[in-house]
């Protein structure tokens, strides 16, 4: 009862602290004539409403895709469709065909808030509880509220999801998916992911670490007996899965082939939107080197596909070859940092994508995963400010690092054991000496890190630009993020490599 009565509390907090950051301003507020995040999703419920499911995805003269076209697969659209559903009940003007464009009234402000609340309270925020709740380790089950708090209080998703204006549906889905495949139920966790996927094609940043996952049980058990039956389940799950969601589109090729189209854009480049400066390696590069210069679009999408396949394949081997619940963690978070730094058309808004894998480990790895949280919303500082979300990021990044500083005693978990580093430490054995010092140097790299994304926080609020470098502060908050990644790339693939505990795993049999 105790540890409900804290998680209680620790849910209230949490959506105390969404609630809050809904109240100020939205995404493209009176800034015609796209207007921003919050009317992409209002438009989205105007043309699923008012149009037949044929029309969702083509252009025509009820629907012009150049303003805020449906671009996410088809659960997106249904989500859509219901929300209009209720909209067109209190108040018809809110997505009447073509006279709603940019709308904005507090009352349906208080309806699009309150819609991405609900969302939450049903899906993600769910998630997690029973997570930390289903956490194997002793230590951890009596900390559960307490890791809740902390993955609750990420201040990325909530600056996204309640200011910025998004939905968590995807990765809530992504979040069951993994909490089924912890108790084993393998066919749930599969329909859960491909809902994720089926929500937005982004999760495919997290699609391979679940293949491989899933496909290393299969070979655990035997390809001849209980492992071949298992892969037959696995398939037929996920096919029959994906069918429900493109029922209504499975009658036309055409219609399968335009929504493809619209979910894979690759003609539009390596950088899209043009304008954003994304914390990946190309954008980072194309301060030096003009990449879309230099190379034409066909390549660039070949040298992207080429470079993330080659990053996020040692972890995928690893996992394959010995399938296990720790590992499957870490590759997901691998996996999808490979996907945000090296990948074709990223948004910033996808380092979320790697933010939730990692808010999994932070039980196991409180100090590096704080370290991430912290950088990853620091990231999203460029979009924070053009969305006016400066007070709600300058209370969230400290109220979020004193959290895990009181629940984690991070600083006093930097050893080479507690980074679960010790395996790579012990084959460093003799060949590198500053390993003993290693405690005390990551701590004043966290620290370093710290003052710098401070310093460049209140450069980029609060002192104009150069005239000749209009993009000086997002470009250096993009340039200092990526290089951050990087070294958290390194970091999570050499603990997954070099990992041979296996930690409260149960057996595959």
């Amino acid at each position: 009862m105790e540890k409900w009565s804290l998680m209680t509390i620790t849910v209230l907090l949490a959506l105390t602290v969404r609630w809050a950051v809904s109240l100020g301003s939205y995404s493209g507020a009176g800034k015609p004539p796209m207007y921003g995040d919050y009317e992409a999703q209002r438009h989205w419920q105007e043309i699923t409403y008012n149009l037949p499911i044929r029309q969702w995805y083509f252009n025509t003269s009820d629907n012009n895709l150049l303003y805020w076209g449906l671009d996410y697969p088809p659960l997106t659209a249904y989500h859509s469709f219901v929300c209009a559903y209720i909209a067109k009940l209190i108040n018809p003007d809110w997505v009447a065909l073509h006279t709603s464009r940019g709308y904005e009234s507090q009352p349906h402000k208080l309806f699009m808030r309150t819609t991405v609340f609900v969302a939450d309270l049903l899906v993600y925020i769910p998630a997690v509880i029973l997570y930390c709740f289903s956490l194997k380790e002793t230590s951890a089950k009596k900390k559960a509220s307490t890791c809740a708090l902390c993955i609750l209080l990420y201040p990325g998703l909530i600056l996204i999801d309640h200011g910025h204006f998004q939905y968590p549906l995807s990765l809530g889905l992504a979040l069951w998916a993994v909490l089924c495949l912890c108790h084993d139920w393998d066919l749930l966790g599969s329909v859960a992911f491909c809902l994720a996927l089926n929500y937005k094609q982004m999760e495919l940043y997290h699609s391979l670490p679940f293949f491989c996952y899933l496909l290393g049980k299969c070979f655990k058990k035997g390809l001849k007996g209980k492992g071949l039956v298992l892969l037959a389940k696995l398939a037929g799950t996920v096919l029959l899965s994906f069918a429900a969601c493109w029922l209504p589109f499975g009658s036309d090729v055409e219609q399968i082939m335009q929504v493809l189209r619209r979910l894979f854009p690759i003609d539009r480049g390596l950088f899209f939107p043009p304008k954003d400066k994304v914390a990946n390696i190309w954008c980072s590069l194309s301060v030096l080197i003009k990449i879309k210069n230099v190379i034409s679009p066909r390549t660039q999408l070949k040298l992207s596909f080429a470079v993330t396949f080659l990053s996020l394949l040692p972890a995928c081997i690893k996992l394959t070859v010995q399938p296990s619940l720790r590992g499957f963690k870490f590759a997901l978070v691998s996996c999808a940092l490979s996907f945000f730094l090296f990948s074709f058309q990223v948004h910033e808004k996808s380092i979320l994508l790697v933010s939730v894998p990692v808010c999994l480990v932070i039980n196991e790895i409180p100090f590096m995963a704080t370290w991430f949280l912290l950088v990853s919303t620091f990231s999203l500082l460029p979009l924070l400010l053009k969305d006016e979300l400066l007070l709600p990021y300058a209370v969230t990044m400290p109220a979020f690092l004193a959290v895990c500083l009181a629940s984690f005693s991070i600083l006093e978990k930097t050893s080479a054991e507690d980074l679960q580093l010790k395996a790579f430490s012990l084959s460093l054995k003799g060949y590198v000496s500053w390993f003993k010092s290693f405690p005390r140097i990551v701590r004043s790299l966290f620290l370093l890190s710290l003052a710098l994304m401070g310093v460049l926080s209140v450069l980029s609020a609060a002192v104009p630009p150069p005239q000749h470098l209009p993009d000086l502060f997002p470009v250096a908050v993009a340039v200092v993020s990526c290089l951050h990644f990087l070294l958290f790339l390194l970091y999570f693939n050499v603990v997954i490599l070099w990992d041979s505990k296996n930690r409260g795993q149960k057996k595959i049999s």
